[in-house]
């Protein structure tokens, strides 16, 4: 439960606004005119400015704001062997038109051989004064979600049971490896299960020729065999959400659909769920969680606009989260971050710092602790 271990009462899901000496940074290093040491320059110096602000707040879990990826799941999983990045030429649509660059694909055997991203942690750790840092990774989900059987090559992957078997070994060594390095909570960003809650989504696997049925417990299984990595003393947590990129999204439905799965047959320690619009359902999905055993954080304010939450509205919803399960179980932050891409929400970096600032104040006024 909350206290001295995370999930923190107020937490957040990780991501956060690049301030604009960033931006330019990258758009240069893109096109060629500043050397990726003088954009790890940048990197670091805003990246410690992140923390420092986090801190000074009263948050309890520091990231790094993923300030040195352009997405939120893509930079990951590219750096496992046999996945790239690539262009297609049928976009992922998010509502309102708008489309994401890059989609993924497989072009060979998956494994982990090189450390991703332990060099991000190690930055971060070796920079909070008194928070716990937080590392956050895309789910091993990801990787067959976006493009499914047409994105796997065959002939690495004749079926699909030996993808979904070197995936879950290869997240299992990357769990390692961040257990190793010293990491005690860890966010694994888990939207897709979010998305099988959405019948239009349903549809769309099925159109493609997927096999929707038993999809949700295949994910599981790759995310026990993650989580089975865990060292003692590790938080594992899970995100999900349904889309979040220039403050649009992509699915809809309630949780109920996955909700016994997702809270008695995966192995997190916690779970941040979205819940700043219906388009997430009601509370009743909390029934299926374990007594006593996992925490549940409300992302019941939004990070996709900058208008802040009042306190009795957010207190209004952690009460009636509280008739499905105890109010000891639960935890407040943001429905998800604040910049799943490098271009980020529409708000500013002062809403949104206002918006952690709240999370704090009412978790004080609820709980008498953050």
């Amino acid at each position: 439960m909350p206290g001295s271990t995370p999930p923190f009462r107020a937490d957040h899901v990780g991501s956060l606004l690049r301030p604009k000496e960033l931006q330019v940074a990258r758009t240069a290093w893109k096109a060629g005119t500043l050397p990726g040491d003088a954009l790890r320059e940048v990197e670091d110096r805003c990246i410690t400015a992140a923390i420092a602000k986090q801190e000074e707040i009263g948050l309890r879990a520091a990231t790094d704001g993923e300030y040195r990826r352009a997405y939120w799941h893509y930079d990951f999983v590219a750096g496992l062997d046999g996945v790239e990045i690539y262009e297609p030429e049928q976009k992922i649509q998010f509502k309102g038109n708008v489309p994401l660059t890059h989609a993924l694909r497989v072009n060979g055997k998956i494994a982990w051989s090189k450390p991703v991203m332990l060099d991000h942690f190690a930055y971060l750790a070796s920079h909070v004064r008194h928070a716990v840092p937080k590392q956050t990774i895309p789910s091993p989900s990801v990787v067959h979600f976006r493009g499914g059987r047409q994105a796997i090559d065959r002939t690495a992957y004749p079926t699909l049971d030996g993808f979904f078997g070197d995936l879950g070994e290869a997240y299992n060594k990357a769990v390692g490896a961040f257990g190793t390095a010293g990491c005690r909570y860890l966010q694994i960003d888990e939207v897709n299960i979010a998305y099988l809650c959405d019948p239009e989504q349903i549809a769309a696997l099925k159109a493609r020729g997927e096999h929707v049925e038993g999809l949700l417990e295949t994910y599981a299984a790759m995310l026990n065999r993650a989580i089975a990595a865990k060292p003692a003393g590790m938080t594992i947590s899970m995100h999900l959400c349904r889309g979040n990129f220039r403050s649009t999204w992509v699915a809809q439905g309630g949780y109920e659909p996955v909700a016994e799965v997702l809270f008695n047959q995966i192995d997190s320690d916690a779970y941040f769920m979205e819940y700043d619009t219906d388009r997430a359902g009601g509370f009743e999905p909390l029934r299926f969680v374990p007594r006593g055993k996992k925490t549940v954080v409300l992302g019941i304010m939004t990070s996709k606009s900058g208008v802040l939450e009042s306190k009795d509205d957010l207190k209004r919803r952690i009460d009636e989260a509280a008739k499905y399960l105890p109010l000891e179980q639960l935890a407040l932050s943001p429905q998800c971050g604040f910049a799943s891409t490098e271009e980020g929400n529409t708000l500013t970096e002062d809403e949104q710092w206002a918006k952690l600032r709240r999370c704090v104040e009412v978790a004080m006024e609820v709980w008498g602790d953050v």
